[in-house]
């Protein structure tokens, strides 16, 4: 019926519903009058000013309607949805100005939902209707208009709570979770939830509560299977790409209540919906979105408190970090680090703590790459948690854990020195919790804290080496099946070569850097430490990275153990640089060096640990009587007190005070005596005795010509050290018998690899006298990648066991036999004269240790007073670590820096008249050469080569560059494109020579380290 003075917008809204007899047998579609219909969309499209007022009257309607069906009203009910398909009408084809429907469009759904949100048929029609408007929308309008905001949020809250209802009725608690389901995925990829930034926090921790809830609710096995159904039967292209589709080709879905008397749906097509959503929203999500995604998700298991489900969270951060976009997934593992570290100081770790542990494991181990991941940042944080940990309670369940996070670490390598810097890391903190302990403990558990924080780290340091190597060899189809010694969490670990000449497990080499002896060799103290638990675990990590890590140019054994020559194919030049590296030593030498040197105090010294003054007290383990070890200690020959600063800092370590830790070291190791007195003890228990056999075998199967001319020196020094005579007492007697048998087994292994058959007879017929029921205790086997309960000590046997005497060993036989060996002779280039004379050298610890922070001294001296400003700050301008501080020495006059510079200034000042006339440059060669500091006169005078000539550029006017000049010099300075003949050298003049002489020029490039 016509009202006079009715608005015509009313009267084509009022025309869209049928008579109101009629409305009760509209349904089921309660659908309007299509014709009325059609022209109101006309009319809507056609007049954007009238939209308005258009969504004004229905708002109004909505709002009757629903306040009416709520008490029970069918006619109004019938109403309301014909009315939100009115609505759905509006907004499809006025999608341009959908903006102007926008707070009309909002706050009906918002009403419907607030009044009738059980009533599924309407709850799913207001779904419909907001997807519409999700599906159209700019977003831009979210955080600008307030009311259209609140009404938004209180629209999500509603799916929200829709998706993840709880219901007696198992279908009609999955039909309205699909609804609310329905709703936020057409949220989630639409811009609203994007385009604010402001509002994309409150919006996702409402999304991402409907959407974990049923993933949390079924089984890992059913969410796998139905990812696999998703990546079968993925999304439709028009949903995949929706976001970059104009917005006149979006297609708005449509959402229906299941048809009663069906089938209704299961928990995991529920899941498959949340697994969609979630897979969506977060391959949409960019830079610190994925975090607060994750954040988000992680406040929902909280509120659950589901974090006892281990096995969810991990699938989910697993799954989170491979649905993430490739360049941002390093958010999911590093918010999770930070949540982690957020309760790191609890008093008793949490089940939360637990968890997020295992989800940080689950992400490092799992086969999704994680680029732009700062693993300096993350290994840093994970070592704080730790030391944390362990000053609230050494004993804390949380330590095993942490562990298994910091071996993950090397699960993927982004880059060839990652390995090999995070192992920098952690040896770093190792020396200062050798030296300090755990400051914040308190004394009562200082020194239990200072050791299960050793413990920790040399477990994470081992776990991170040996994951590096498993993820390598990982690739390889039949190492899936070997999971024998590996912690579970970690890749498997195939078979590796142990102490006693077990099958080798390193079948391919890693691509990656190894870690090198310098810096692994400040950790060797720990095989002296006060307690038996560290110098246990240390002594089978330091196996491993010798079997394992350690570099073995030109020093390899044929897979037989045996030390062949290599045969002359690999060249003669090749050869005679390995020779030379080899007798001549290098970092592998200096390390073995340090190697024996603290292998012979922890077999013989009375007192370990480093000790800040000499009235400290001894090893906790065993007690020496002042005394009565040690008499001949103080006559041995040691020259030379403790190096400076300035030559043994490392820059593994940079620590302030690397002098006084050299000089513990050289005072722990001046307590070794050279001869036992007749009554004198050892610091050392039985069972460190087959550690220092294990770690002394692996060095010479592993390094066989450098453990040759540094081991067999000091295996002499340790067989001179027993001559006691007979009428020592019981204990001193258990403790020669040891270390005989030590030197004995440690001769024969080194005749097998060199395959002397001299020196294994002799060592098998010193053995022969060994009682069987006592040898020395073999190492426990390793598990790599976790934190193994502490190892406990073996005591000496008792003295009824070890009555029958071992012989002496023969060392000068046993010297001329490995000299006389043409396999020595081969390997190392000497004769068998030289060969006696180095393996035949008195040897000391402190002097082998001296050596082995020496050794390089003569390369250090470039960083002294003598060198020129611009060679000193040269690393820094390079954005290079600095090493060994040396590059290869050229001679001749070439293309350098210089050349560089002024081809620059060159083609600068004539474009700028003010750079014409400047300052001229100064030559950087105008220090004190460090390889002739005084000179010397057989090489032609005093001064000849003690300070080399500082040279001044031209001052005058620079003439104008040639075309090219630039690309040339850049093409010789290897900078630019090669092109075979720009081979790089020193910018600086040639110094003038009467007769040969080797000649060590200084000079700066950019692409490689300063050097001597």
């Amino acid at each position: 019926m016509h009202i006079p003075f009715t608005p015509n917008h009313v009267q084509l809204v009022s025309a869209c519903y049928p008579p109101n007899a009629a409305l009760l047998t509209a349904g089921p579609e309660y659908a309007p009058n299509s014709q009325e219909l059609s022209r109101l969309t006309y009319y809507a499209a056609n007049r954007p000013e009238k939209i308005n007022k258009l969504g004004s009257e229905l708002e109004k309607r909505v709002r009757a309607d629903a306040r009416k069906a709520a008490t029970g009203n069918t006619r109004a009910r019938a109403s309301l949805l014909i009315t939100l398909a009115i609505i759905k009408a509006l907004a499809t084809e006025c999608r341009r100005d959908v903006a102007l429907l926008s707070p009309s469009l909002l706050a009906s759904v918002n009403v419907t939902l607030s009044s009738l949100s059980t009533d599924l048929e309407i709850a799913a029609r207001a779904a419909t209707v907001f997807t519409t408007w999700t599906t159209y929308t700019d977003g831009l309008i979210i955080g600008v208009d307030l009311r259209v905001t609140e009404d938004y949020m209180s629209c999500l809250r509603h799916f929200s709570r829709l998706g993840h209802l709880e219901h007696n009725d198992r279908e009609t608690r999955n039909r309205t979770r699909l609804i609310g389901l329905a709703a936020l995925v057409g949220a989630v990829n639409s811009e609203a939830l994007y385009k604010p930034s402001g509002q994309f926090q409150p919006q996702v921790s409402i999304i991402m509560r409907a959407l974990l809830i049923p993933l949390l609710q079924v089984d890992v096995s059913v969410l796998n299977h139905e990812l696999t159904e998703i990546k079968e039967q993925p999304n439709s292209p028009i949903l995949d790409e929706f976001r970059s589709r104009p917005t006149l080709e979006r297609r708005a879905a449509s959402i229906h209540v299941h048809i009663d008397g069906d089938q209704g749906p299961a928990s995991a097509d529920v899941a498959n919906t949340a697994l969609r959503a979630t897979s969506s929203l977060l391959s949409h999500t960019r830079g610190v979105q994925a975090s607060l995604v994750l954040q988000a998700a992680l406040d929902t298991v909280e509120e659950r408190g589901a974090w006892t489900q281990l096995e969810h969270c991990q699938w989910f951060a697993e799954k989170a970090a491979e649905w993430t976009q490739y360049q941002y997934r390093y958010g999911i593992p590093t918010r999770l680090v930070e949540c982690l570290a957020a309760g790191q100081d609890a008093p008793e770790p949490t089940q939360r703590q637990s968890t997020l542990a295992a989800m940080i494991t689950a992400v490092f181990t799992s086969p999704t790459p994680l680029v732009n991941l700062s693993t300096s940042d993350i290994i840093g944080s994970l070592i704080s948690i730790t030391i944390r940990r362990i000053t609230v309670s050494p004993e804390d369940s949380l330590l095993p854990a942490l562990v298994e996070c910091i071996s993950s670490l090397g699960t993927h390598v982004y880059y060839a020195d990652q390995i090999q810097d995070l192992a920098e890391d952690l040896i770093r903190r190792l020396v200062i919790v050798e030296a300090n302990g755990i400051l914040g403990a308190g004394k009562a558990i200082r020194q239990h804290a200072r050791t299960q924080a050793v413990r920790c780290l040399l477990a994470g340091l081992l776990g991170l080496i040996h994951a590096a190597d498993m993820h390598d060899a990982g690739r390889d189809a039949e190492d899936d099946a070997k999971t024998l010694g590996t912690s579970p969490t970690l890749p498997s670990a195939p078979e590796r070569t142990s102490h006693d000449g077990q099958s080798q497990g390193h079948i391919r080499p890693s691509r990656r850097t190894k870690v090198g002896p310098e810096i692994w060799q400040d950790t060797l103290t720990l095989l002296c430490d006060g307690d038996y638990a560290v110098r246990a675990d240390y002594a089978m990590a330091l196996v491993a990275y010798i079997e394992n890590e350690i570099p073995k140019f030109g020093d390899r054994a044929d897979a037989d153990g045996v030390r062949r020559p290599r045969p002359l194919a690999e060249g003669p030049t090749q050869k005679s640089n390995t020779l030379n590296t080899l007798i001549y030593g290098d970092t592998t030498t200096r390390f073995l060096n340090a190697l024996h040197a603290c292998a012979y105090a922890l077999a013989t010294s009375p007192r370990l640990g480093l000790r800040t003054s000499s009235s400290s007290p001894p090893s906790p383990e065993r007690t020496s009587p002042t005394g009565t070890n040690g008499d001949d200690a103080s006559a041995r020959s040691r020259q030379g007190d403790a190096p400076s600063e300035a030559t043994t800092e490392r820059r593994s370590l940079n620590l302030p005070s690397r002098s006084r830790r050299t000089s513990l070291v050289l005072r722990m190791l001046k307590d070794a005596p050279a001869r036992m007195s007749v009554s004198a003890r050892v610091a050392a228990d039985y069972s460190d005795f087959g550690n220092v056999l294990a770690i002394l075998t692996a060095a010479h199967e592993q390094l066989p010509v450098r453990s040759l001319l540094t081991g067999i020196p000091m295996l002499v020094a340790l067989h001179s050290v027993t001559q006691v005579g007979e009428t020592c007492g019981p204990q001193t007697a258990t403790t020669v018998r040891a270390i005989k048998e030590l030197v004995a087994r440690t001769w024969l292994a080194v005749g097998k690899v060199w395959g002397c058959a001299a020196v294994t007879e002799s060592a098998e017929k010193v053995l022969s006298a060994l009682s069987p029921s006592s040898p020395l205790p073999n190492p426990p086997d390793w598990q790599f990648g976790s934190l193994q309960p502490p190892q406990q000590p073996v005591p000496f046997p008792s003295e009824g066991t070890t009555n029958t005497p071992i012989p002496d060993i023969d060392s000068r036989a046993m010297l001329e036999a490995l000299a006389s060996a043409q396999n020595v002779q081969d390997a190392t280039g000497l004769g068998q004269p030289e060969l006696l004379r180095r393996m035949g050298v008195s040897w000391s610890p402190d002097s082998a240790y001296k050596e082995s922070i020496e050794a390089k001294s003569r390369l250090d001296n470039l960083s002294g007073d003598g060198l020129s400003p611009l060679i000193k700050v040269a690393p820094a301008l390079m954005h290079a670590d600095n090493i060994s501080m040396q590059s290869l020495a050229r001679s001749g006059r070439g293309v350098g820096v210089t050349d560089l510079r002024e081809a620059l200034e060159g083609r600068s000042s004539m474009s700028n008249p003010n750079l014409a006339g400047r300052v001229p440059s100064i030559s950087t060669l105008d220090h004190t050469s460090s390889v002739f500091p005084g000179g010397n006169s057989s090489l032609g005078g005093a001064d000849q080569f003690a300070k080399l000539t500082p040279q001044r550029s031209r001052p005058q006017q620079r003439s104008k560059p040639r075309p090219g000049e630039v690309k040339d010099v850049l093409n010789k300075l290897g900078i630019g494109r090669q092109n075979g003949g720009g081979a790089l050298k020193s910018s600086f003049p040639a110094v003038q020579r009467t007769q040969p002489r080797c000649v060590h020029v200084i000079y700066v490039t950019a692409s490689c380290p300063v050097a001597c």
